[in-house]
């Protein structure tokens, strides 16, 4: 009986062993996948951080102007100003009769007396 329970004692320590030994595996694994994303995203963040200076030089108003100067027989582009804008007022919105305005007051007046009860 006694050689029996060692013998069992014996297999558990060395399947206890093999899956801690797996274990181990694939947690560095694990750590060298983690570690490589790493490094991928630091190389995104220097390329976006490069790709950002690259638009802002790209961007910049007074070589913008320069090349709307130089292609103004093609492209007939003028500065943007203050007043190239509109108001409001003068867009003309369509009248539209398939909501009925009058319908949504009486809406609106029931939910407000919901509301103050």
């Amino acid at each position: 009986m006694r050689t029996l329970l060692s013998i069992l004692i014996v297999c558990t320590v060395v399947g206890l062993a093999y899956w801690a030994y797996q274990e181990n595996i694939k947690t560095q694994n694990a750590l060298s996948q983690t570690e490589e994303l790493q490094r991928d995203i630091g190389a995104a963040r220097a390329r976006l951080s490069v790709l950002r200076a690259e638009w802002a030089y790209l961007n910049r108003p007074d070589r913008l102007t320069d090349l709307v100067n130089l292609n103004y027989n093609r492209l007939h582009l003028t500065p943007l100003q203050a007043e190239n804008f509109g108001t409001i007022d003068t867009i003309e919105f369509p009248y539209d009769n398939a909501f009925p305005l009058g319908e949504l007051s009486d809406l609106v007046e029931v939910a407000n007396r919901e509301a103050d009860q």
